[in-house]
């Protein structure tokens, strides 16, 4: 039995100013079967929220947060919510992907968009029910200042800077991510982590992303099928990635713009 399972209900904070959506994100945490999660609060302006959470040191375990919101915004409720002596866990809910990199600056435990899949909030939900308590690891503090993907193998948790990463792809159930010197697995799709990537990152193919800053050569090469294709030439690993011919010219464009 995993040791999480031995843990009180996570308790959660829903704040968004739309009250259907916080009635439907409350229902669907409602559904989770483990780790059991219990909605301790619904705000519905930042305002109330930061309010809440200064009355209520240490009842929260994760505020499940959106962006756009009338008066101060999500983004900076989050940042003086890490103020806070008893900071909860950041999930950041919101219909607008072009926050994703500033979230994750704010050391965002994850970013939702809008409809929220009852599979992603679980993957959130999960990854909260690791970090939580005294036991947090150091990875996940917001000392470090700058984004990341927290990457879990074995027993613990490692922070990789989006900064070191030259490509992620997508094989059977996992998305591999490579740095210069690591290949670590994750099981995030890679349409969520582009979302949390923004601009800085290029999607090759429907399998791929790849960092700008890695582009180093698009040639035509030949496909793993027998058949001709284009590639995209990874920096620091010699290793080539397929290139669809609908991204093939968003690709040149990227190599040309440097």
């Amino acid at each position: 039995m995993s040791d999480t399972t031995l843990l009180p209900p996570l308790r959660a904070v829903v704040v968004d100013d739309e009250p259907l959506a916080r009635q439907r994100l409350s229902a669907l945490l409602s559904r989770i079967d483990s780790p059991l999660v219990t909605v301790v609060a619904e705000l519905g302006d930042a305002g109330a929220a930061l309010a809440w959470f200064e009355d209520h040191p240490g009842q929260a375990d994760v505020c499940f947060l959106d962006i756009q919101m009338p008066g101060p915004d999500g983004l900076r409720l989050a940042d003086k919510l890490g103020g806070l002596e008893a900071s909860p866990q950041i999930v950041f809910v919101t219909a607008h992907a072009e926050h994703a990199l500033k979230a994750f600056e704010l050391q965002a435990l994850d970013y939702l968009t809008k409809p929220v899949r009852r599979d992603r909030l679980q993957q959130a939900v999960e990854r909260c029910q690791r970090l939580r308590g005294p036991a947090r690891p150091v990875a996940a503090s917001s000392a470090a200042g700058e984004p990341a993907l927290m990457v879990r193998e074995r027993d613990r948790l490692i922070r990789v800077p989006v900064v070191d990463i030259l490509y992620l792809k997508a094989e059977l159930k996992y998305v591999t991510v490579r740095t210069a010197t690591h290949t670590h697995l994750i099981d995030d799709s890679l349409s969520d982590i582009e979302a949390r990537l923004g601009a800085a990152f290029i999607r090759v193919h429907r399998n791929a992303l790849v960092a700008r800053a890695a582009l180093l050569s698009l040639e035509r090469r030949d496909d793993p099928d027998g058949g001709e294709g284009w590639a995209v030439q990874v920096r620091g690993t010699g290793e080539w990635l397929s290139v669809s011919r609908r991204q093939a010219p968003l690709v040149r464009e990227a190599l040309n713009a440097r």
